[in-house]
């Protein structure tokens, strides 16, 4: 044994330890001899409300297992995931052109000008939130993530019971992402099949679950493969949807010109200045409501990287550039892709809406290049769709076994369990798929399927901007940036903006279509079931779950810990804490 580990020897009995890492588990603290081989996870006090928790420093750890020990937890999946695999999560989840043509039809509800600035500006607000959420990525890079990010820096007393409605929250809006993606693919499918029958079939609601219903089955199997497998996927999806979005800006102007006349484009005009309200709220609240959605929907799956982050290689950096490239990426994409689709559109705006093909899209495909080419791109987009679906199941099953292994979840310890030898949560995401089954009953009551889009939107924002106001309020004085960090000026002023915004896109997605005459069909029934949710998830755990979840739980015993951190670097922090 080398003298620097006798010194870690001589003075590991002075170190405070937390054996998990429940902060109101852990206020009285048990002080163990380590011995020459032995250290246990560090704790820190917090001077401003959050307690004891562990201390995480993702800027001195030299390794992934090195900082996922010190976040608690042991490797137990495979990091086949490179930096471009991450990025390629959430922008195969995002997935510009099939997410558009879902979200076309609403967009346009406030004409061009709402759909094309309602983009830009709400793209923006959506990069400063996602560059908070690299930053708390960055220093604490674990799949759990938003759930834990909340347990770590809330107040003593309040920690698990927030923790608790965060997990839920954010693992029910990623099952209504499931929902809105399949749901989407579901009515590109059936579009395809009605401009092949020139508009002589039928799309009804039965139709629509039954395709939504096997497509999740099918994207339920393709998540059970191999991790391996799952990150090669996402680089076939980066290809498809690069590909797709190129042949739109050739093809669209092409078959303008050819099909209608070069002078048949519509001008700057149009596309930037034509403002048409199709609802009976007021021209404002409107613009907000078709303008903001597109983008927050289509640009609102970045946290994805986030679950990744125990398959993801040095986590630290790849998920925060995952995030940030993918947010812009699509950002700028798609303002792109909405000013050639506005360019090349017909003018008459009420008729694209009231397509007879189901969605706006195929009818601006259709117009612009016929039958034939109609049905092809709707197939391209829909396979892209389906990639899309794929890699969101994996990512709402990395949530749900993470929030299991932390026993937040019924039937925890059948949830958590991974495959030895594929390295895959095989009955979390059996579980995922079963809750987007369920939810995905709403496509039964038409119109109310919007709420599925709703959903996801509102318990994603509750779920990012919570971690991110108590950072900036109680944990303030514990937040130990990683590698990727704007400062101590720049960071809570991005962070506090991120906040107000995501709080006002939360009441902003409880609010119907219209402002009159709101029927069962047309409710948001968003408002329902999300506020549902948050309230029936705090009345379990008060009644029932408090015995059961104590935060995020450590499943690192001293001697794994001392085998991911290493001797010298336990020598280090030891000799900076003497």
């Amino acid at each position: 044994m080398s003298s620097s580990s006798g010194k870690a020897s001589m003075q590991a009995d002075k170190i405070a330890i937390q054996p998990t890492l429940s902060a109101a588990e852990g206020s009285t603290f048990e002080l163990r001899d380590m011995g020459s081989q032995n250290a246990n996870i560090r704790s820190i006090h917090s001077k401003t409300g959050a307690g004891e928790v562990n201390y995480i420093n993702a800027a001195t750890s030299h390794s992934d297992n090195q900082l996922l020990a010190e976040i608690g937890y042991k490797q137990e999946l495979k990091r086949q995931f490179s930096t471009l695999q991450v990025f390629g999560v959430a922008f195969s989840i995002m997935g510009l052109l099939p997410s558009i043509g879902t979200v076309m039809g609403g967009g346009l509800d406030g004409g061009p000008v709402s759909l094309v600035w309602g983009w830009l500006i709400a793209g923006f607000f959506i990069l400063l939130v996602g560059i908070t959420m690299a930053e708390n990525a960055s220093a604490i890079p674990t799949a759990g993530g938003l759930y834990y990010w909340t347990y770590h820096y809330a107040p003593v007393g309040y920690k698990e019971v927030i923790s608790f409605v965060i997990g839920c929250s954010n693992s029910l809006a990623l099952a209504a992402g499931v929902c809105s993606i399949d749901y989407g693919f579901a009515e590109e499918v059936l579009a395809a099949v009605v401009v092949s029958k020139d508009g002589n079939f039928d799309v009804t609601n039965g139709k629509l679950y039954g395709v939504f219903a096997a497509t999740v089955v099918a994207m339920a199997i393709c998540t059970c493969l191999a991790s391996s497998a799952i990150a090669r996927m996402q680089t076939l999806s980066i290809v498809s949807n690069l590909f797709i979005i190129i042949l739109l800006f050739i093809a669209l102007p092409i078959g303008v010109a050819v099909n209608r006349g070069s002078d048949q484009f519509n001008g700057g005009k149009f596309i930037f200045a034509k403002y048409e309200n199709f609802s009976d709220w007021n021209d404002g609240w409107q613009f907000c409501l078709a303008g903001f959605m597109p983008a927050v929907w289509t640009i609102g799956s970045f946290d994805s990287c986030v679950h990744q982050s125990e398959e993801a290689k040095d986590a630290k950096k790849s998920v925060p550039i995952g995030i940030i490239g993918s947010i812009s990426a699509c950002w700028i994409l798609g303002w792109l892709i909405i000013i050639c689709l506005m360019a090349c559109m017909k003018s008459d705006v009420d008729a694209v809406l009231n397509t007879k093909y189901e969605i706006a899209l195929a009818q601006i495909i259709y117009d612009c290049l016929g039958k034939r080419w109609t049905i092809a791109f709707l197939s391209l987009i829909a396979f892209c769709q389906f990639l899309m679906g794929a890699s969101i199941v994996t990512a709402v099953s990395r949530q749900v076994w993470a929030f299991a292994r932390d026993n937040g979840l019924p039937l925890s310890r059948y949830i958590k369990i991974v495959d030895k030898r594929y390295s895959v949560p095989f009955v979390a995401v059996i579980f995922a798929c079963a809750a987007s089954l369920a939810l995905g009953l709403l496509c039964l009551q038409g119109q109310a399927a919007d709420a599925l889009f709703s959903l996801a939107v509102a318990g994603n924002n509750l779920a990012w901007s919570t971690p991110t106001l108590l950072r900036l309020t109680s944990g303030r004085d514990i937040f130990r940036p990683g590698p990727f960090y704007l400062g101590k000026i720049l960071s809570p002023i991005i962070a506090w903006i991120g906040v107000f915004y995501q709080a006002f896109i939360i009441i902003l997605v409880m609010f119907p279509g219209n402002q009159h005459n709101v029927t069962g069909p047309t409710m948001n029934y968003a408002c329902v079931i999300g506020p549902g949710v948050w309230i029936l998830s705090w009345i379990y755990y008060i009644t029932y779950k408090k015995k059961y979840f104590h935060g995020p739980a450590s499943n690192v015993s001293e001697e794994e810990y001392v085998e991911a951190v290493g001797e010298d670097a336990i020598d280090s922090i030891l000799s900076k804490n003497a």
